[in-house]
C-alpha cells in the first residue's frame, strides 16, 4: 500500500514573533502539492525567516523523517517522534498514535524552542508539520482538510 509523506519545517527567531513578520510566518502553507517522488522518499519543504518564508522543496529518505510509520495490514499506524526533547515547550501529555484506513490522511504538528547554552543568541523556534496519507491519493491531497489533525504545539513564550 502506498504511503505519502510530506514534512514541512518552518523556522524563525524572535524577530518574527510580532507584527508583519509574524503575519508572514503565520500565513505559510501547511500543505503543498506532491511532486513525483520515488518510493521510500518524503517531500520535504523548508521555510525560514532568513529566506522570507519562501518554500524550498526537496526529498528526504523516510528514515530521516521524525515519524514512526507501521503498516498493520489494513491500517497505517502513525506516531510523530519528539526530537530533540530539550527543545520542547511544556505539554500536558503526548497523544496516542493515529491509525489510518486506505485513502485517509493525518496532519500532525509539533513545535520547538531553543536558546544557546549561554543565552547569547536568544531564542529560535521551529514548527514541524507532517502530512501523511495512506493508500492511493491525489497529488493535491494535502491542500484539503485531513481526516485527523493532531496539534501538539505548546506555548513558546
Amino acid at each position: 500500500m502506498d504511503i505519502m509523506v510530506q514534512w514541512i519545517k518552518t523556522s524563525w527567531t524572535k524577530q518574527s514573533r510580532g507584527g508583519e513578520a509574524a503575519a508572514r510566518r503565520n500565513a505559510v502553507p501547511v500543505g503543498f502539492s506532491l511532486p513525483q517522488a520515488p518510493s521510500g522518499c518524503a517531500h520535504f519543504v523548508q521555510m525560514s525567516e532568513r529566506d522570507g518564508f519562501e518554500p524550498r522543496s526537496g526529498r528526504k529518505d523516510l528514515r530521516e523523517i521524525g515519524v514512526s510509520l507501521r503498516d498493520e495490514g489494513d491500517r497505517l499506524r502513525v506516531l510523530a517522534r519528539v526530537e530533540p526533547l530539550y527543545g520542547l515547550p511544556p505539554r500536558s501529555r503526548r497523544p496516542p498514535a493515529v491509525r489510518l484506513l486506505p485513502g485517509q490522511w493525518v496532519r500532525w504538528q509539533l513545535n520547538y524552542r531553543f536558546t544557546s547554552a549561554l543565552g547569547i543568541r536568544g531564542w529560535s523556534y521551529w514548527l514541524d508539520t507532517f502530512n501523511i496519507a495512506y493508500g492511493s491519493v491525489d497529488r493535491d491531497v494535502f491542500l484539503s482538510e485531513p481526516i485527523v489533525t493532531v496539534d501538539e504545539c505548546g506555548p513558546v513564550r
